[in-house]
């Protein structure tokens, strides 16, 4: 059966890296989504703040590879911090490509062999016209290949959304068709299968879009999953059948594509905001049994 993961953000701030291991395995998941944008968060990246964690040492990132040991939990995969770009200023950009080339040396230092890292746009407002887009996201995800390639780590892009007057609205790589188009040149550029996807589910849920259609539509190149569920208003983080999702739907995709990888939660705000402090080794331990539910139905 699949490895069934969730990601550290939200019990590292409980319970710190070691105790988060600890909890993940006694609530019966045998992988970690490990939170690598926790060490540099959305909001100083806006800020246009750096982080000490970001350094060659990569001293920062060892304790996740040593509680992973311990508890005998897989590293399947990592989010780098994000946002991934923003908008005219091009010295911090730089910064932040060098953010996500350490992102990749310290997936080697935790033995993980995936890292998603979010396309590169603007949001609504600074939105750059469609060509514009396309190029600079292969010209920036193409710096990253060298790194990639030396530290033995697939690049993951995931479908995203933005936010105007209250109104969501589809962002780079929410169309299905052309983000493979980027999977497939970047690829080609690179030479062998560097580049994948990890498909959102609940930022496709926000979208209207159909799940399975989505994952035939992507096929062999889903390489991972962020699974949560919302009420298809609201980017909520919430577990399976906890929101408005087509979770039958789900698992016939994933039997329609043959997906044999593990089956990862992004579900930190069920941890954090949903439940009480008290419940939430229990609540991980239903979303564990939920993961392997899954699993168990498709056949992965």
């Amino acid at each position: 059966m699949a490895l069934i993961g969730v990601q550290t953000n939200g019990l590292t701030q409980l319970y710190g890296v070691d105790g988060a291991y600890r909890v993940m395995k006694a609530a019966g998941f045998g992988a970690a989504d490990v939170s690598l944008n926790a060490l540099l968060p959305y909001r100083d990246i806006v800020d246009k703040k750096k982080s000490d964690a970001f350094e060659e040492s990569l001293a920062a990132f060892r304790e996740y590879a040593e509680a992973a040991e311990k508890h005998g939990i897989v590293n399947a995969q990592a989010h780098a911090p994000y946002p991934s770009y923003v908008a005219g200023h091009g010295e911090y950009n730089d910064y932040l490509i060098r953010v996500m080339e350490i992102s990749l040396a310290a997936c080697r230092t935790i033995a993980c062999p995936r890292l998603v890292i979010h396309p590169f746009f603007n949001g609504y407002e600074n939105a750059m016209p469609a060509r514009e887009e396309w190029d600079l996201n292969l010209a920036q995800y193409t710096r990253l290949i060298p790194a990639a390639k030396k530290y033995g780590v697939m690049i993951l892009l995931e479908n995203m959304f933005t936010r105007h007057n209250g109104k969501i609205y589809e962002a780079i790589c929410s169309d299905f068709d052309l983000a493979c188009r980027y999977i497939d040149v970047l690829n080609d550029r690179a030479g062998e299968r560097l580049f994948g996807f990890c498909l959102d589910t609940g930022h496709a849920l926000l979208l209207g879009k159909d799940i399975r259609k989505s994952m035939a539509t992507l096929g062999h190149r889903i390489a991972a999953f962020h699974i949560h569920d919302n009420n298809g208003i609201d980017d909520q983080h919430l577990a399976p059948y906890m929101g408005i999702g087509d979770w039958n739907g789900f698992v016939a995709g994933l039997k329609e594509i043959g997906y044999h990888g593990h089956l990862s939660f992004e579900t930190y705000r069920t941890i954090t905001k949903a439940f009480d402090p008290a419940l939430t080794e229990k609540v991980l331990a239903l979303i564990a049994e939920t993961g392997k539910l899954f699993a168990e139905r498709a056949g992965v």
